[in-house]
């Protein structure tokens, strides 16, 4: 009996849930607005959630990408100014090296100026033009004036040498 009590109740619960959907009036047009409004500002919301999340993981890739470009430029600046400073050294030591090898073989002294052996090796040197032409204007300047030879040489040595 007491499944039979059970299945009456059962039955009688789905009865009055029938009756009461069955009966339930329709809504009316402000209520079928009000309920398309929030349906569409949920929709809309979910919408601003999503669009807000890719555009601020956008944002992030974009700094990253940023970092990553600034990180790339600063070695590549980096690289050029150790590149630069190479350079310049190189040209000094150019430089030394061409005064110390005019010394080693006499060619320039207060006592000896071989004019035409160190314009040579002016010209066959890696020095840049810029100082190749200002080297060869100071040997320009010894032929024409001899008696200035010591201060000539000592020109011709801060030019080379970069030393003052």
């Amino acid at each position: 009996m007491s499944r039979t009590l059970i299945l009456a109740v059962i039955v009688a619960g789905l009865g009055a849930g029938a009756y009461y959907y069955l009966n339930q009036p329709e809504p009316t047009p402000a209520e079928s607005l009000q309920s398309a409004a929030q349906d569409a500002g949920a929709a809309v919301n979910d919408a601003v959630d999503a669009a807000t999340e890719q555009a601020s993981e956008a944002a992030s890739s974009i700094a990253d990408q940023a970092t990553e470009a600034a990180e790339q430029a600063g070695q590549a600046a980096t690289d050029l100014a150790d590149q630069a400073g190479d350079q310049v050294a190189s040209l000094a030591n150019q430089g030394q090296d061409l005064m110390n090898s005019w010394i080693e073989e006499g060619t320039l002294s207060v006592q000896n100026f071989d004019y035409d052996a160190m314009v040579t090796s002016v010209q066959d040197s890696q020095l840049s033009q810029d100082l190749k032409t200002k080297a060869l204007g100071i040997l320009d300047e010894i032929k024409a004036s001899p008696q200035l030879i010591a201060q000539k040489i000592e020109e011709l040595r801060t030019l080379l040498t970069g030393q003052q």
